[in-house]
């Protein structure tokens, strides 16, 4: 959980999100500020007792006023939360790494669970959304069965860029003669499996395994080696008692294959197997009923799953992958591919985040200061997406974000290559959809403005630096194409101009630039029900006392018709015309019924 909690914070606050932590421990002079460590006065089975995280989570709460209160569970100090008026006052969210497992093997953890339980339920009800950290888990817990309608999975995720690099270099800590040289990292507890995992190496020529962790089952795992060793071997089972982040990747560098033996749900997910996919380890897990363990490695095709507490079928799965090398590569392989697909600390923070957006809506936006993003709504533009990204990052220095609606060409592929980042929605949107996808993207990473574009446009992104030319006189800057007029066109604004009260000469739908109020009203609820933002935009904006401004655009040849794609037709125009004719007339009519006299209160 530390560990994990230490790289999600680190991650939202390099997105923007301006997270702290207050946890167990003693104050370190590097710690940085973001962090606070409250000292442990006790442990009480095997939960830290911290006399004053009460105080000091009413100060952090005064102090930082969040906008959510992310609580980590299990975890005894975070119940202090049900105490607290100000944390009563901020969404809750609660990230259950793991139930407090009614132990079959540990009496006293059950006896404990009976007094901790009631206030863990109401923990839950308090809270606005619950993640779990597998399908598995969420479904077999019994602390979560009543909350199921509020929880929802996010996988635990590692960091890709930031792992102490193996010293690759170092001496091996197997013996020469080791064949196959396995590897198994763990505090030395009760459910962890170990013992399993002893008895299944004994006997198995060439193989040799090391366990990494401290705990308060060393000497019992130590007699139970000692035992299993004939007069005068070397035993197969060694402890290395506790090791540093260089000395873990180094061994997990160097082992055949990794193994996690645990045989409780306590295990609920392993975050130690990432870590040893990162390295191409194979995974040998416990085919663990209700734990996110034997999910992990399935979902990921990163290694075998073996019946928890049988020898015979451990003894089995590792002499398999010792006589099986090509077995090991490619599950090795598949775990490293899954991990940067599946398992980063970036897509378990992106997750999070839209999460956060649902329990505070008003905290959606990062802190501002990014400067300028554009945002290009593409499908099926291979042949001018690359040509239209480079254009635009070297018109604007700017990056550049595409929002792609489900191609199915190389038009991801292509803007990637040329320097863009790509979102793709797992569903098909509208044109509106993906534009407003990229407007809050650039709201939530803290972008001061955003323009978006549409691909079909593309002799538009020549006018990017026109169109910003605008941004100290308006909040929202329209581009205005006047040689592209027809006669129809120009009729059908006489009427729009006249029914809306909008004094514009006419727009591109696709072509603006927003600033971060413009932002906040093309995000809202009110924009997010528009079928098309041509009209019903311009007067939400209006309605919130934004400047409105008009840029007019040259016409660069007789193939730029994108800004009349409402007009291709007269069917078109004549469903367009309609539409905008309804919208506006219902907003002035509402206007009408709402001024002072007319038995309502001024509209806002």
């Amino acid at each position: 959980m530390e560990v994990f909690l230490a790289d999600l914070v680190d991650e939202q606050r390099r997105r923007g999100i301006d997270a702290h932590a207050l946890v167990h421990g003693e104050p370190l002079p590097d710690d940085p500020p973001w962090v606070q460590r409250v000292p442990v006065q006790f442990s009480l089975v095997y939960a830290p007792m911290a006399l004053g995280f009460r105080g000091a989570l009413a100060r952090a709460i005064e102090h930082i006023r969040p906008d959510v209160l992310h609580l980590h569970m299990p975890n005894n100090s975070a119940l202090w939360a049900l105490t607290l008026p100000g944390a009563r006052k901020v969404p809750w969210v609660v990230h259950w790494h793991s139930d407090v497992v009614v132990s079959n093997i540990k009496w006293s953890v059950a006896l404990a669970y009976m007094l901790y339980r009631p206030f863990e339920q109401a923990l839950l009800e308090r809270a606005q959304q619950v993640f779990a950290t597998s399908p598995p888990y969420l479904k077999a817990s019994p602390a979560l069965r009543a909350w199921q309608d509020k929880c929802e999975v996010v996988p635990l995720g590692i960091r890709l860029d930031a792992l102490p690099p193996p010293a690759t270099s170092a001496p091996t800590a197997w013996r020469a003669d080791t064949r196959l040289r396995l590897l198994s990292i763990g505090r030395l507890t009760y459910y962890k499996g170990f013992e399993t995992l002893i008895d299944a190496v004994r006997g198995l020529a060439g193989v040799e395994l090391l366990i990494a962790g401290e705990g308060e089952l060393r000497p019992g795992l130590q007699a139970l080696i000692d035992a299993g060793t004939p007069a005068g071997a070397q035993p197969a089972v060694r402890l290395l008692g506790e090791v540093d982040e260089a000395r873990k990747h180094t061994l997990l560098a160097q082992c055949d294959v990794f193994c996690l033996a645990s045989r409780e749900r306590t295990e609920a997910f392993g975050i130690v197997l990432l870590e040893a996919m990162q390295h191409a380890r194979p995974c040998l897990v416990t085919d663990l009923p209700g734990s996110g363990m034997p999910w992990v490695v399935a979902h990921s095709r990163a290694g075998l799953r073996v019946p928890y507490d049988d020898v015979p079928a451990w003894r089995s799965a590792i002499a398999q992958l010792q006589h099986d090398a090509a077995l090991r590569a490619r599950l090795g392989g598949a775990g490293q591919d899954a991990l940067a697909q599946h398992f980063s600390i970036g897509a378990c923070e992106r997750a999070i985040a839209r999460h956060y957006r649902g329990v505070a809506p008003q905290a959606a936006a990062a802190p501002s200061g990014r400067g300028l993003l554009v945002a290009i709504r593409t499908h099926n533009h291979a042949a001018e997406i690359a040509h239209l990204v480079q254009r635009a990052r070297q018109l604007t220095g700017a990056p550049v974000l595409v929002v792609d609606n489900r191609s199915t060409d190389a038009t991801c592929h292509l803007a990637q290559s040329a320097g863009a980042q790509v979102l793709r929605p797992l569903l098909a949107m509208s044109a509106w959809g993906s534009l407003q996808t990229g407007i809050r993207h650039a709201l939530a990473r803290g972008y001061d403005q955003v323009i978006t574009i549409d691909a079909e446009g593309r002799h538009e992104v020549e006018e990017l630096p026109r169109l910003l030319a605008a941004q100290q006189s308006a909040d929202l800057a329209l581009a205005h194409f006047p040689q592209r007029n027809s006669w129809l066109r120009r009729r059908a604004w006489q009427w729009l101009r006249w029914l809306s009260g909008l004094p514009l000469q006419d727009f591109v739908a696709d072509f603006r630039l927003y600033n971060r109020d413009a932002m906040q009203v093309a995000v809202s609820p009110e924009a997010a029900l528009l079928d098309h933002q041509d009209i019903g935009l311009l007067l939400l904006a209006r309605n919130a006392g934004l400047r409105i401004g008009e840029v007019a655009m040259p016409t660069h040849g007789a193939g730029a018709v994108h800004g009349h794609g409402i007009f291709r037709s007269w069917f078109k125009a004549a469903r367009f015309m309609a539409g905008s004719s309804l919208l506006a007339l219902a907003h002035r009519l509402g206007r009408q019924r709402a001024m002072p006299g007319a038995g309502a209160s001024p509209a806002r």
